[in-house]
């Protein structure tokens, strides 16, 4: 039961992580591709550490302390570094198509 646990993880963390990075390829702007690699790819590389958590809790003694610590340093870091790259490209006025709802459509619509 355990395995058929961990595989399936491994096809949805996979399959989040293949997602993200399709998207991160195929949006039309940085504001729009940043979006892949925050939302989909951290969600596929938290089921793929967990299926490691659980591979290694039930092969090993105990609980392996390196995937959660990787799991929370990704968890931590992820949404941090995304903003501080948007809040970059806002300060450098980085262009964005007409669909991305920025501050300069924002202020066009009002």
């Amino acid at each position: 039961m355990t395995e058929w646990i961990i595989s399936i993880l491994l096809l949805i963390g996979g399959s989040f992580v293949l997602i993200g990075s399709i998207g991160l390829v195929k949006m039309p702007d940085f504001f729009m591709r940043l979006h892949g690699p925050t939302k989909a790819t951290t969600l596929g590389m938290a089921a793929l550490l967990t299926a490691a958590i659980i591979f290694f809790s039930t092969s090993y003694e105990g609980m392996s302390v390196k995937e959660v610590l990787i799991s929370l340093f990704l968890l931590l870091t992820a949404p941090i570094s995304a903003y501080m790259m948007i809040k970059s490209a806002i300060h450098h006025k980085l262009e964005s198509v007409e669909r991305t709802k920025g501050k300069k459509n924002v202020e066009d619509a009002a």
